[in-house]
């Protein structure tokens, strides 16, 4: 009997970018984004072992819902410049979306590369009613990639003790 358990996540390719599961070698990047308190200012900063349960979670997430966090790898270069998920929240029938840029890549349009091809496949090939982004009224980097994705704001919550706003957008949405 084969005990083995598999499952797969799906590449995406954009015109720059590869978006493929998380690798072992990926997470000292990883660590050192969460641990940089300019980079991580709008994310729950990080310690190498609380990064490390991160990392783990946002990789399984593909084995509980069948979604999750891409690597995202420049062509070019095989460089690791960020990540982007397209994820359930504990208890949410809502897909979510988030993106990461690693601070050596800021201000090359990473984000807005990746978050598209993940939104497209959100809404297009998981046939997704709508997607959210949760993203915090001083991020004005993300909230110009969730603009530039035609998600609109919704309401404000919390997260982790933090105000962040909704952005929504229903599949037919159109972007700016």
């Amino acid at each position: 009997m084969n005990s083995e358990f598999i499952t797969s996540v799906p590449y995406l390719h954009t015109a720059r970018l590869v978006l493929r599961e998380y690798r072992q070698q990926d997470f000292d990047l990883f660590a050192a984004h969460l641990a940089d308190p300019v980079s991580s200012a709008h994310l729950v900063p990080a310690d190498h072992h609380a990064a490390w349960r991160i990392f783990c979670s946002q990789a399984g997430l593909w084995l509980i819902h069948g979604a999750g966090w891409w690597a995202v790898e420049e062509k070019e270069t095989g460089q690791l410049v960020g990540n982007v998920g397209a994820f359930f929240r504990e208890e949410s029938t809502v897909m979510e979306l988030g993106w990461n840029t690693y601070r050596a890549f800021w201000g090359q349009g990473f984000a807005n590369e990746a978050a598209a091809a993940a939104l497209n496949h959100a809404l297009e090939i998981r046939r997704e009613p709508k997607v959210r982004a949760v993203i915090a009224s001083a991020n004005e980097s993300s909230l110009r990639v969730a603009k530039r994705l035609g998600l609109t704001y919704e309401a404000e919550t919390e997260i982790y003790g933090k105000a962040v706003g909704i952005y929504m957008r229903e599949r037919g949405g159109s972007v700016v």
